[in-house]
């Protein structure tokens, strides 16, 4: 059992990181709150000044910020949906003995080491391109038309893009915590009668709870900045098609020069990454206290 003594310790060496961190974090989000109260164009330094909270009235009125708030919102329900029913069932498909098991699951991981405009690219041109796509000659060849889908589905294109780069760490985190069920119990469970059904319900599901709710929690921080596979497939559109804030953040502050609005979204988007983490904190907490 730990001293009062190496407890002390413990956070002594520890306080360099911590402080080192805190700086980190607080010295960025001090300076974007400072310019979400100012008038600054890089463009045009001369009106710089003191507006109060002009930049946030702005950046709301804006007529892409509520349909930013949905598509940002329905990005990351439905990329969570997807990698975490995905998730478990490539799980218990290759926690199955098969001959090549190991290739089998470096190449189910593999793509979450594809930087997003990599991947974003790929798709884009290869996969989903209306002429020339993988989709385009699966549709000529059973007699359908090719579909355009960054142009008809533009959300949907990018949940399936940003789904595939997730899914092998859900399909990772989820499949460790398989491997650690107790033989006996599954056993146990088939020596009762149990089904495959049952057995998946009543024991192996609650068994990766903790590992699902890690899964959540972790791919909503990630999901919430969402960036590049929009700019680099439909850049936002069309229209606002599929402008989520983080994008809109972007448009203010590059496109637009707009650097105080550009901050004021950038703290409405921190509210609104807290507010989430918030909750999702909570379903962790009450899924380790079981």
């Amino acid at each position: 059992m730990a001293t009062q003594q190496t407890r002390s310790l413990a956070r002594f060496m520890m306080a360099p990181s911590v402080v080192l961190l805190f700086v980190w974090m607080i010295v960025p989000l001090a300076f974007t709150l400072w310019f979400s109260f100012q008038q600054y164009n890089p463009l045009n330094p001369i009106r710089d000044g003191f507006v109060g909270f002009s930049n946030y009235a702005l950046f709301y009125s804006n007529p892409a910020f509520l349909q930013s708030i949905l598509n940002t919102l329905i990005l990351v329900g439905s990329v969570l949906l997807i990698t975490v029913i995905g998730g478990i069932l490539l799980a218990l498909l290759i926690d199955q003995p098969m001959w090549g098991q190991g290739i089998v699951r470096i190449l189910v991981i593999s793509p979450f080491f594809v930087m997003p405009p990599v991947a974003a690219l790929v798709w884009k041109n290869m996969i989903m391109h209306p002429q020339y796509g993988v989709f385009a000659d699966i549709a000529r060849f059973f007699g359908g038309q090719p579909i355009d889908w960054f142009g008809q589905y533009p959300m949907l294109a990018i949940i399936i893009i940003v789904a595939w780069q997730w899914l092998p760490f859900a399909t990772l985190i989820l499949l460790t915590s398989l491997q650690s069920l107790d033989g006996e119990q599954k056993e146990a469970a088939e020596m009762d009668g149990a089904g495959f059904i049952s057995r998946f319900i009543y024991l192996t599901l609650p068994h990766m709870s903790r590992a699902i709710t890690v899964v959540l929690l972790i791919q909503t921080i990630f999901l919430l900045s969402v960036y590049a596979e929009i700019l680099v497939t439909t850049n936002g559109g069309p229209g606002y098609a599929s402008t989520n804030l983080p994008f809109l953040v972007y448009q203010k502050a590059l496109l637009e020069f707009k650097i105080g609005q550009a901050s004021a979204g950038g703290i409405l988007a921190v509210i609104l990454a807290n507010i989430v983490a918030f909750f999702a904190m909570r379903a962790v907490g009450r899924n380790l206290d079981k």
